[in-house]
């Protein structure tokens, strides 16, 4: 599951693309309609900053947007920013690998190769949405019986 600081992160960063190129936004805007905390939205929005994805300005005009357009940046570049990776598992992750401790040897390992091929398909479908791409609320769920 992704941590909280990785959602916080998306819903930030789909709150800046949705107000692309109107300036700056205020934190205390982004954290009210996103209910995030404004301490950890600071630590978040600092870290995409420092890789290339937000810019800021301080002062009373100040605020924050996006450094580049949303339709440059995915879901999968930001998910692997603020976790590292998009495998489920050490050792299916193509950029933080370790070998997983009281496991079989990675060439033999069935789990591995199904971790290997969820973590591809997970990328493939991350890498092609984009900020810009239009992403609806669905409705939740009614059927409690069964986690899906």
């Amino acid at each position: 599951m992704l941590s909280q600081k990785t959602r916080y992160a998306i819903r930030a960063m789909q709150h800046l693309a949705d107000r692309f190129g109107q300036g700056p936004v205020q934190l205390s805007e982004i954290a009210e309609k996103q209910n995030i905390p404004d301490r950890f939205l600071t630590v978040i929005l600092s870290e995409l900053g420092r890789q290339g994805l937000v810019a800021s300005q301080r002062g009373r005009d100040g605020g924050y947007w996006l450094a580049l357009s949303p339709i440059d940046i995915t879901y999968g570049d930001l998910i692997r920013i603020m976790r590292g990776s998009l495998a489920l598992v050490p050792c299916a992750s193509r950029y933080a690998h370790e070998k997983c401790k009281n496991c079989l040897e990675e060439g033999e390992c069935r789990t591995r190769a199904l971790m290997l091929e969820v973590r591809d398909r997970t990328a493939e479908l991350l890498d092609g949405i984009r900020l810009s791409d239009r992403i609806d609320p669905v409705p939740p769920f009614t059927d409690h019986s069964i986690d899906k």
